[in-house]
């Protein structure tokens, strides 16, 4: 399996983008040093995906088909490309507040602790629906591990799309979020013309 390793508060300062929409409180004290290029239209656009591969975690070639399979929907393709990403499972886990980050959440998921309206899944890109119920197996629940991801996650907003119980670590999709739901600094509209090129 494909692996990033490069350092998180580097490829925010190259992305430009805020370590905040990765769940991290870190702040980078370094500044990008850019000679002031001009960056083309192709480079804005480029950026822009790789903003929302880096934010979800999603390698080139799921983004890809995560893209084509916005664009046989209906609706405007950009904005079906961002609610494809924002309701992956591990992408919800994170939005309740069951990890730090995004990255944490996948290895729960990977590790079989969670379940879908009462079966296991281990699939960190399975889409979630209106109406699934999301938690963690009873076993893990008093776990050392979730009291303190909840102490951390506490103050965290949950997403009006979601319903959360942090006390028994479960939460229910009320509906598919809409595009002004979705507080990712991503401009979808280049992705698509990158795309459409």
């Amino acid at each position: 399996m494909a692996v990033d390793r490069v350092p998180v508060l580097k490829r925010c300062r190259s992305l430009g983008l805020d370590p905040i929409y990765l769940g991290i409180d870190k702040k980078s004290n370094r500044e990008l040093k850019r000679a002031n290029k001009k960056v083309s239209e192709y480079g804005l656009q480029l950026r822009e995906k790789q903003k929302a591969k880096f934010i979800y975690g999603v390698l080139e070639k799921p983004f890809r088909n995560y893209y084509k399979k916005a664009c046989r929907m209906n609706g405007q393709s950009g904005e079906n490309l961002m609610i494809l990403l924002e309701s992956r499972l591990d992408n919800v886990l994170f939005r309740m507040g069951f990890g730090r980050t995004r990255k944490e959440t996948r290895q729960i998921v990977d590790h079989k602790h969670v379940l879908v309206n009462g079966k296991c899944v281990n699939i960190p890109s399975y889409l979630v629906k209106a109406g699934d119920v999301i938690e963690i197996k009873e076993k893990y629940k008093s776990s050392q591990r979730y009291k303190d991801v909840l102490e951390v996650t506490a103050g965290r907003m949950v997403p009006a799309w979601l319903d959360v119980d942090q006390e028994n670590l479960r939460g229910t999709v009320k509906e598919l979020p809409t595009r002004d739901e979705i507080d990712v600094p991503v401009n979808e509209v280049l992705i698509v013309e990158l795309y459409s090129k």
